[in-house]
């Protein structure tokens, strides 16, 4: 509730400094009260989705005009990925991109160590990725509900750890990369059948715009 409320606060703030803004035409006003309301409404969704893709993108939005045109460009690069690697689930989230790959295509069971499927999968997807070096991209480790939280915790972190080494060693700039671990704590899927426990052994890619892209978009906005 609290929350909502500051919602609502920042959104008519916005608008009530933006009436005394005579100077500023349609396409700005309407650029600032989009970010201020992307902005608003990210924080609320990472806030009540925990640290999942959906809500670790929508926080990170940066909304209004300058968001669309990110948006145009994570639409390009959504397409390309569907093309070069079929076997991966994509989904345009907000400003950003979530590709899954389930670990029955990157790992052996209970293993951290890349198949040879995964690294011809991997090496599809880092040609894409490098054609968009303005992208963060966070590695995301998630396992089912067997066995102890702890050693999914490990093993969670030990696979995320393991694609990031395999995009860095095929060209990736490290400083694009980014891994986190969340074990069992994140499920997507029913782990009650053993079809919703392989799809939640899984790697989430979160494809994100870097600063660059972002002053980039900002300044395009602004014109």
């Amino acid at each position: 509730m609290k929350t909502l409320k500051n919602l609502i606060i920042l959104i008519l703030s916005a608008v009530l400094i933006l009436q005394g803004c005579a100077s500023m035409n349609k396409t700005q006003k309407g650029a600032v009260i989009g970010t201020a309301t992307g902005t608003a409404m990210g924080a609320v969704i990472g806030h009540a989705s925990g640290n999942t893709a959906l809500g670790a993108i929508k926080g990170a939005a940066v909304g209004g005009t300058a968001g669309a045109i990110i948006g145009h460009q994570m639409d390009k690069q959504a397409e390309e990925i569907k093309e070069k690697v079929p076997e991966a689930k994509v989904e345009r989230v907000g400003e950003g991109i979530v590709v899954e790959l389930s670990s029955q295509i990157l790992f052996g069971f209970d293993q951290a160590d890349l198949s040879t499927e995964a690294k011809s999968n991997l090496d599809q997807l880092v040609k894409v990725l490098n054609e968009y070096p303005d992208t963060d991209i966070e590695l995301q480790g998630h396992t089912d509900s067997r066995g102890s939280e702890a050693y999914n915790q490990t093993l969670s972190e030990r696979r995320a750890g393991a694609v990031s080494s395999y995009l860095a060693s095929r060209g990736i700039n490290n400083t694009r990369l980014s891994t986190k671990g969340f074990g069992e704590t994140m499920p997507k899927y029913d782990n009650d059948s053993e079809e919703g426990r392989a799809q939640n052994r899984r790697v989430e890619f979160l494809i994100t715009a870097n600063e660059k892209m972002i002053e980039q978009a900002k300044e395009e906005a602004a014109r």
